[in-house]
Formats: C-alpha cells, structure tokens, sequence
C-alpha cells in the first residue's frame, strides 16, 4: 500500500495490448507533489485484450493507493472511464447485465474496481493519447504498459527498474508523423462520422444514431474501440 501523506495524490495508468488481443500488460505511476513521477509498477497479463488492460491498470493503481487520500487519476481509456463512472451504476441496478440484457464484459475487474471505489474520493480526468507535449504521467503509464506488454515482465520503481523507455511503434519526440490523435490509424483507417442508424461495436457496446463510429477491422464502432488495437 501507498500511503502518501498529502492532501491530494495525482496519478496516470494505462494499458496496452499488441493485437487486441494478444500479448498484453498494465501500468500505474504515481506523482509527486511537483507532478513528476515518483512510483509506479507494471506487469504482463499474458494474452488478453486492451480493455483487460486497461481496466486492470485501474484496479492495480486503487488498490495500491492509500483510501484516505483524494485521488485524481489520469486516463486515455474511454472504455475504462465510462464503465466506472457512467455505465457502472446502471449495470448493477440490472443484475450486471447491459441494456441489451447480455453480462457485462470483464464483470470480475469491473466488480473490483467498484469495491476499491467504495468511499474514496476519486476524480477521473480524460487526456488524449499519443500526444507531443501531453500529460507527461499519463505518457509514463502509456510507455510502461507497452514495454510489459512486449516484454512479459514486471517492472517498477519498487524493482529498481530504470524509466520505461518510448513505445517501439511511438514517434519520436517532437515529431510525431505517425501516431498523432488527427492521423493515428488502425484498421480501417482514422476517419470518423455519425452514425445514420443505431448499431453495434465489436465490443459488444451498442451505438446511437448520431454518435461519432470509425471503421475497424471487423465493421463500424467505437472510436476508442478501433485505436484501441495500436494502444
């Protein structure tokens, strides 16, 4: 357990899976009181989906965190974020059952993280991914995740291990010509538009019509489903 003795404790975690599924890992970080990372872990999963690790990075970093302290946490995961904060509630007034009636995907970490959420005091922040010049935490996360994920080993401050270098498929810093959020492609390429009937993801989600889908490799969903794959 981290227990920091500090009014508020920032931090950032992320996941990252090369293939979706295929050879996946997780990480958190911590920061210190000037915002820079002072602890942080990481670990392999073996092969499993992005949204395994994602939501596994979260549930690592709650529970190594003191429950005392307000915590914000940083996040590029849409998929991760909403099912905490905005699908959670409704899931469990159905049984853990989605609106369509079907279980809900990953219940187990899903479960968890609500436990680990019971009586804290938790603030999500969305930060875009892949960004020059971004969060510099949540890049931390970002590049740890992929390095456990292409490695298969643990890592992290309580190891010794030295800071996670930039993600091999990453651009190089201050020039990023492949991976920026306006031309970062996956499948079916970045283009997005608005949905003309209601539909579902490939992850099970459904979508409305009007909400924004992008093509991927198996049909039209979820943007953050079809990026996801590159993560």
């Amino acid at each position: 357990m981290i227990g920091l003795m500090r009014e508020r404790v920032v931090a950032a975690c992320d996941g990252a899976s090369k293939g979706n599924p295929g050879p996946a890992g997780w990480a958190w970080v911590v920061a210190d009181e000037s915002e820079t990372p002072a602890r942080w872990e990481a670990g392999p999963l073996g092969r499993a989906t992005n949204n395994v690790a994602e939501l596994t990075a979260l549930e690592r970093l709650l529970a190594a965190t003191d429950p005392a302290v307000p915590l914000e946490i940083r996040m590029d995961s849409q998929y991760a974020m909403k099912a905490v904060t905005t699908w959670l509630p409704g899931w469990k007034r159905n049984g853990w059952k989605t609106s369509a009636g079907k279980p809900v995907a990953n219940q187990d970490l899903v479960v968890r993280i609500d436990e680990l959420l019971e009586g804290r005091t938790v603030e999500f922040r969305y930060v875009p991914a892949h960004q020059v010049d971004g969060d510099p935490l949540n890049d931390f996360a970002d590049r740890a995740a992929s390095q456990a994920a292409s490695g298969q080993e643990p890592a992290g401050s309580a190891l010794g291990s030295p800071e996670p270098p930039p993600a091999p498929d990453a651009p190089p810093a201050k020039t990023p010509r492949r991976r920026s959020p306006a031309v970062r492609k996956s499948g079916g390429g970045s283009r997005t538009i608005k949905a003309k009937f209601p539909g579902r993801c490939l992850c099970g989600r459904s979508y409305a019509a009007g909400e924004q889908i992008a093509k991927n490799d198996q049909g039209w969903g979820h943007p953050e489903c079809r990026t996801a794959a590159a993560g």
